[in-house]
């Protein structure tokens, strides 16, 4: 799809770039205010213990099409932002890689942790910026840097960051 272009109050950089600030910034809002609301805590309880969940009342299947539900709306948002960003969309961006690169942005920012792959986005997205502009294979120093993160920080940099900065009664 060719011509995808946002409203014309959108059409310089910085606008929408605030646009998506903005709409990134309210996403993580509402997921933080869904993962401590009840259905939340439902939906952790059918993670841990199925047959518990199940036991007190908890339909797990039912909250768990709801959270597919709820991740598709959040994923859409993102894909419409990132198709006007671009003012088109393509089967490539679908590919496989750019799915690993989804993946490693998760592993590397931590994961069971709302803001970590902020973090791991950031950081992927550093790394890649500035070791291709610098090193002819690129490629496979980052994969050696991203492996050595994901070594040295198992839990992800916002889980290790948590760990670290957590008092005795949050470390658990």
């Amino acid at each position: 799809m060719i011509g995808i272009w946002p409203a014309r109050w959108l059409s310089s950089s910085t606008a929408y770039y605030y646009l998506t600030l903005a709409a990134c910034t309210a996403a993580i809002a509402a997921l933080w205010r869904i993962m401590y609301s009840p259905f939340g805590y439902a939906l952790r309880a059918g993670r841990d213990s199925p047959l518990r969940a199940g036991a007190i009342g908890i339909d797990v299947r039912a909250q768990q099409w709801a959270a597919f539900v709820i991740a598709g709306l959040f994923a859409g948002a993102g894909g419409a932002l990132y198709a006007f960003s671009k003012g088109s969309i393509s089967p490539e961006s679908l590919a496989v890689p750019r799915s690993v690169d989804s993946l490693v942005m998760v592993l590397l920012g931590g994961i069971q942790t709302l803001t970590g792959p902020v973090w791991g986005a950031a950081l992927f997205t550093w790394l890649q910026d500035t070791l291709s502009r610098s090193v002819e294979y690129w490629r496979a120093l980052i994969g050696i840097v991203i492996l050595a993160l994901v070594l040295a920080f198992p839990q992800g940099i916002a889980g290790f960051l948590r760990a670290r900065f957590a008092t005795d009664g949050d470390n658990r």
